[in-house]
């Protein structure tokens, strides 16, 4: 099994280039069975977790074709079957937002639950309702399938979202933009990839409106084209790429950083006394950061927690946990939503983190202290505790070595490349079996 092999104390600098959003793309793979015309998306990342897509995609009729650095034609004019392969769609999370624009151009499909990341419960409770709402029925079947079906899908007029969840809310635009009448999703999600989503679809003929709010209107139409799209930069690469920075102490330009996507990023960064600056659509994370945790009003620990965008992102939370170790001073890190994301702390600890877990939620970090190398291996439980763990063992004294790095090959494109080339010693060994 591959693994990297990490020696830790080199400053990183130079310029990195980061990959188009995995969550974007992971969306836009599948929106495009909504036309049987041809769509050209441009910036898709090299990752594992768009390849099973790919799979998907490709197992339904779906032509693909690889037009070169970063860019996919896909042709879906004739999507043969409505099952989705179970053994591909249980490897991902973002499966079960086929069904959308399967019900939305099929009128049914049959999937099972999905895969992903083991951070904690994920219910799907909140699609269930959405479709239903379009006018689906929804059965569970034997093998833990679910089968829907809809003869003809139909705006749900008013629909309230009982969580701000991201893949619902993209999951419900994909199968509204076909149905018949309006839909209007109030406590609707709106990060970067799902204003994606809406952008790609209305520039195929959709008729959105309120992208980038928590409402959104969609009048349903009879047939999208096709079109062309690129997709925008993943904000949760740029975040790791400043934590790796700051650090290894070096100063790194970040291009394409879209600085307008890292508004709390960099309130809660600062917290832990990391800034940048930005350039344009770049940022330099200058060296030598202060790294000290700013006390909240009247000398208290401060408290770090994810919030719906345009709060904090929870897949920067295991970032945070290894900046806040690098940083003089105490902070918690609480984590509401995912009951299992801080579970990798034990690994810092043995490398010498001084790091309380109080609960599954919430870790107290007591940062400033060295960190040393874990050479007997660590494993690398999911994409963003793997990039945590080499993050840690980029700053740590001596030699690492983190295993289970397909892992981290799910969200990270090329990831030991991109540090190589500032500086990092990381190389990929073994053997992918």
């Amino acid at each position: 099994m591959e693994r990297f092999v990490i020696e830790g104390g080199h400053t990183l600098s130079g310029t990195v280039t980061v990959s188009g959003n995995k969550n974007a793309a992971l969306k836009l793979l599948p929106a495009c069975l909504l036309t049987d015309q041809p769509v050209v998306l441009h910036n898709i990342p090299h990752i594992q977790d768009v390849i099973f897509t790919f799979d998907l995609l490709a197992d339904l009729g779906v032509e693909l074709t690889d037009l070169g650095e970063g860019s996919w034609r896909i042709h879906a004019a004739n999507v043969n079957k409505t099952e989705l392969d179970s053994k591909l769609a249980s490897k991902i999370r973002a499966s079960f937002v086929f069904s959308g624009p399967m019900l939305a151009r099929m009128g049914q499909v049959t999937l099972p639950l999905p895969g992903g990341d083991v951070i904690g419960g994920r219910p799907l409770d909140t699609h269930i309702t959405a479709l239903e709402a379009l006018g689906t029925a929804v059965e569970m079947k034997e093998r833990g399938l679910f089968h829907m079906n809809a003869d003809g899908l139909h705006g749900a007029g008013y629909l309230l979202l009982p969580e701000a969840s991201v893949t619902a809310t993209e999951n419900t635009v994909m199968a509204a933009v076909l149905a018949k009448g309006e839909t209007v999703i109030d406590n609707a999600a709106c990060e970067p990839h799902v204003r994606d989503l809406c952008n790609f679809l209305n520039s195929l003929g959709a008729q959105i409106e309120g992208i980038g709010s928590n409402r959104l209107t969609i009048q349903g139409v009879d047939r999208l084209d096709g079109g062309e799209f690129r997709i925008g930069s993943d904000f949760m690469e740029v975040g790791s790429f400043i934590g790796a920075a700051a650090v290894t102490g070096g100063e790194v330009r970040i291009r394409d950083a879209q600085p307008k996507n890292l508004g709390m990023i960099r309130i809660v960064y600062d917290k832990l006394g990391v800034h940048w600056i930005d350039d344009g659509d770049d940022i330099i994370v200058p060296a030598n950061q202060s790294m000290k945790i700013k006390p909240a009003l009247g000398g208290r620990i401060p408290e770090i927690k994810p919030m719906p965008w345009p709060g904090f992102p929870p897949d920067l939370m295991s970032i945070a946990v290894v900046i806040a170790t690098q940083s003089e001073g105490s902070v918690l890190l609480h984590d509401w939503m995912y009951e299992s994301r801080f579970f990798f702390v034990d690994n810092l600890t043995f490398m010498g983190a001084r790091i309380v877990l109080c609960d599954p939620h919430r870790v107290m970090i007591l940062g400033g202290n060295q960190l040393n190398a874990s050479p007997h291996g660590v494993p690398s439980p999911d994409i963003r505790a793997g990039m945590a763990m080499i993050l840690a063992a980029l700053c740590a004294q001596g030699q690492s070595t983190i295993n289970n790095i397909r892992q981290i090959d799910r969200g990270y494109e090329q990831i030991e490349r991109k540090l190589q080339a500032l500086g990092a010693h990381i190389q990929r060994v073994g053997t992918d079996v």
